[in-house]
């Protein structure tokens, strides 16, 4: 495979280091400080080099401490109380959510709280896919979606009698084809589910054309943004997308939330999720009524501190400037996918780096990748292996895994030279 080079990024073949661009302001020795785990040994006297933010990034000290804050001093449920603690607690859970909403640039009403992205989207297939989708429509997403993007698509279909059909990739880039649209996004189709960023090739997707192509037939559009949120501006209503879901654990941090954007007039119209307090106007024995937005699609005492920690953590990378992280991460990414092509027998999947985002998954001739992040880890780099959620991709590849390097605003040249050379460690391990 061969791999576009910015030409402001140089490299030097003797140093394997790139001069970074004087466009570039995101101090990463000073970024790194926020993240205390980063001075945590991988092993006795082995530093920590971690490589799987596409997973589940990092939660820099400003996290941590606005979640440790609530439960010191502020403890109480949210929405229900009117002593000084719960009003203490319901501001700064939807402050939390106004600020979110605004770093994607979702009105207030728009932002729904979830467990996380996967919730996001069944949330969608089950309250507007019941509603509205009839034996005869279609479906359509692609063959390299997150499992979470297909599978409840699956399962809608099977209750509602519709069909999922998938948008084929090309093989050789992991891009879209999308010459082939025409033939799958017709008059049937009534939703276009698809990614903004693959978790596996990263390739970054033209979501406004698929958007305004789905807005053509009359479907909605439904996106994940899992893995552009955390690493990207992001603008909903520039997108024009109907839904949009994304997790706090991508985007530093915590685990248990993650966000729905929706389109008021659709989410009005929408049944909701699930029954029971705070989602509720007015309960009798003869039946209940609804609450306002984004209240109605959130049921039961909700995860304050998770909901305060995801506010904490858009507060952290608005800081740092969206624009700086990506500008980060392009260039590592860069920097990466040069240094990986060095390494003898090593395949990496996906597009050139101006296409994709900050993830590099690879096969390594003569060694599994379940026995690549064995080696790696025994040498303090955490990569993930396996199909990464996305088994229906792998397949389509005939390969049954990869192991998967993933960057974020922490990642250094230095720790990509030490996957190269374990890398390179692993292969003389194995004999190749």
């Amino acid at each position: 495979m061969r791999f576009v080079r910015n030409e402001h990024w140089t490299r030097t073949a003797e140093l394997k280091t790139f001069q970074e661009p004087e466009t570039h302001m995101l101090n990463v020795e000073q970024v790194r400080r926020d993240f205390p785990i980063l001075d945590v040994e991988a092993h006795a006297g082995v530093p920590l080099i971690y490589l799987d933010s596409a997973a589940s990034s990092q939660k820099p000290t400003a996290v941590i401490e606005a979640m440790n804050q609530y439960y010191r001093e502020y403890n109480a449920n949210v929405h229900r109380g009117i002593h000084r603690l719960s009003e203490d607690a319901t501001n700064a859970y939807e402050e939390a959510r106004g600020r979110i909403g605004r770093f994607i640039n979702a009105p207030y009403e728009e932002t729904i709280f979830t467990r996380n992205a996967t919730e996001s989207i069944n949330l969608i297939a089950y309250t507007w896919g019941r509603a509205n989708l009839r034996a005869g429509d279609e479906i359509l997403t692609t063959a390299l979606e997150h499992h979470a993007n297909i599978v409840p698509w699956q399962m809608i279909a099977e209750m509602t009698g519709a069909t999922v059909r998938y948008l084929p990739f090309n093989h050789e880039d992991g891009t879209l084809a999308l010459d082939q649209l025409p033939n799958y996004l017709t008059e049937r189709t009534k939703v276009f589910a698809f990614t903004a960023v693959s978790n596996v090739f990263g390739t970054i997707m033209p979501v406004r054309a698929l958007v305004d192509a789905a807005h053509a037939v009359g479907a909605i559009a439904v996106v994940d943004g899992a893995q552009a949120v955390p690493h990207k501006p992001v603008d909903v209503k520039a997108w024009d997308c109907d839904f949009m879901a994304f997790s706090s654990h991508k985007m530093c941090g915590p685990t248990g939330i993650g966000i729905l954007y929706g389109k008021r007039d659709l989410l009005a119209a929408m049944p909701p999720f699930m029954g029971g307090g705070d989602m509720i106007r007015r309960v009798t024995l003869a039946g209940s009524t609804w609450n306002d937005l984004p209240y109605k699609f959130e049921a039961g005492t909700p995860s304050i501190a998770e909901g305060i920690g995801l506010g904490a953590a858009v507060d952290y990378l608005t800081e740092l400037g969206m624009d700086n992280v990506h500008a980060h991460e392009a260039f590592i990414t860069n920097y990466a996918l040069e240094a990986l092509s060095d390494v003898k027998g090593l395949n990496i999947i996906g597009p050139p780096a101006n296409q994709r985002a900050g993830v590099a998954a690879f096969t390594l001739e003569g060694v599994h990748p379940h026995d690549i992040a064995q080696l790696l880890d025994a040498d303090g780099i955490a990569v993930r292996a396996g199909h990464h959620c996305a088994m229906p991709l792998h397949k389509e590849l005939g390969i049954t895994a990869t192991a998967r390097a993933s960057f974020y605003v922490h990642t250094t040249t230095a720790e990509i030279d030490a996957l190269v050379l374990s890398l390179n460690k692993a292969r003389k391990t194995f004999g190749y």
